[in-house]
């Protein structure tokens, strides 16, 4: 069962806001067995809305629009969607009842503008939006169908959960679709794929395996489907795919080896907390060319404070003597970006922070303070240990934030490498 997206607005074509709502239907479609073969963006015109579904049409069973629903002369979506079926327009009474009970709870007045959001094209079922006042709506034609909801997210959301996966599931026949990840980090997505050439070669066709690779790290995903058959149930399917894909994971990990971080789809920072907290380890990091940027990655998750104890941000010479307490020896011999005064911080963040297990990074994110001895991208990354420390030299590029990222990935990889051959 193959779906296309279809989002509306100028607002995405300009960039002034992110189109994430495509992207959360399609995860929702993937997970009810709807593959989205494409995912389209228009601008508010009636042409191109006109003809993103005419070439949906030959691809999809399923179209999903979101957006253009809304009270104002901008919002076009409604009406090129009754001439595109040549249909004309009914008022929805559960809508406007609807309409009417929102504008009252907000004691506001209501227009004719807010009225008309209860017309709808006659051929359409409404899905009644109680989360505001525009409709989804439900269109069957030509063996098709065609979704129309509004743009505003947890309006979408709502409608989609509640109404629209529920109808789908009705309406069709769905495969099971199992995924499985595996996360890797520190080893390239080419050397990847040639480590792994013959897993993959064998791979039966109901079996893909992708390669979504990252900064620093490349994510495994294996995906199978299959049809619910010979009066299978869909956890009896569900489990069959599953049992698949793990031998063939399981071969995977065995052949990358070290790379390989969480069997899960959670990112680099959470599958090393999920570590720490198991083995009962606590972490504080001391950062300068990063500025933060590792703490921040780390306390993002809920949870975090189970082993994050904190950090330090020493950028200059003197927070690093004074609150890490490096020696005036080791910046005025070697430098801030230096083996020696990494191994310093590190030690330090244990000892004044109270952690079981550090990570320190000093260096020149750029794009200028670099010298003939040092050029820009030179990352000096230490972790530590009641175990001992360890500390290593990463060449980067001359792009700041790039830099900043690849050596807060480094410096996660480092430390789960180390504590895990230390527990």
């Amino acid at each position: 069962m193959l779906a296309e997206i279809i989002t509306i607005g100028d607002e995405i074509l300009i960039g002034q806001i992110v189109d994430t709502n495509s992207a959360w239907m399609a995860t929702k479609l993937n997970q009810a067995g709807v593959l989205v073969k494409q995912i389209t963006s228009v601008s508010d015109d009636a042409e191109h809305i006109t003809e993103a579904l005419r070439q949906a049409a030959n691809r999809a069973d399923i179209i999903i629009m979101t957006g253009g629903l809304g009270p104002t002369k901008d919002d076009i979506t409604k009406k090129t969607l009754a001439k595109y079926f040549n249909a004309g327009f009914k008022r929805d009474e559960k809508t406007l009842e609807n309409v009417k009970n929102i504008f009252k709870k907000f004691n506001r007045p209501l227009l004719d503008v807010n009225i008309q959001q209860a017309d709808v094209p006659e051929n359409c079922k409404v899905l009644l939006n109680e989360n505001g006042t525009a409709p989804g709506m439900w269109f069957d034609e030509d063996g098709k169908v065609y979704v129309s909801l509004p743009g505003v997210p947890f309006e979408m959301m709502y409608l989609m959960e509640d109404k629209v996966i529920p109808e789908l599931r009705k309406r069709f026949e769905m495969d099971v679709i199992v995924h499985q990840t595996i996360l890797t980090a520190g080893v390239g997505e080419s050397f990847l794929a040639e480590q792994i050439a013959d897993i993959e070669e064998s791979l039966p066709s109901h079996i893909k395996l992708a390669y979504l690779p990252k900064l620093g790290i490349v994510r495994l995903r294996l995906s199978a489907s299959a049809a619910i058959e010979n009066q299978k149930t869909v956890a009896e399917v569900h489990k069959i795919l599953a049992d698949e894909i793990g031998a063939y994971s399981n071969r995977i990990i065995e052949r990358v080896g070290d790379a390989v971080f969480a069997v899960e789809d959670i990112s680099l920072e959470k599958a090393l907390l999920n570590y720490l907290e198991k083995s009962k380890l606590t972490l504080s990091v001391a950062e300068s060319c990063t500025g933060g940027f590792i703490s921040q990655l780390i306390t993002q998750h809920p949870g975090s404070s189970k082993v994050f104890l904190g950090g330090a941000v020493t950028y200059s010479n003197g927070l690093k003597k004074s609150v890490l307490g490096v020696a005036n020896e080791t910046l005025e011999n070697f430098g801030a970006v230096s083996e020696q005064t990494v191994l310093e911080m590190a030690q330090g963040a244990i000892r004044q922070l109270g952690s079981d297990c550090s990570i320190a990074v000093s260096g020149i994110a750029g794009p200028d303070g670099g010298t003939e001895e040092k050029s820009v991208g030179t990352v000096w990354i230490a972790v530590a240990s009641a175990d001992g420390a360890i500390a290593k030299k990463f060449q980067f590029g001359n792009k700041r934030q790039q830099n900043i990222e690849r050596a807060a990935i480094s410096a996660l990889t480092m430390l789960f490498k180390f504590v895990r051959k230390s527990v």
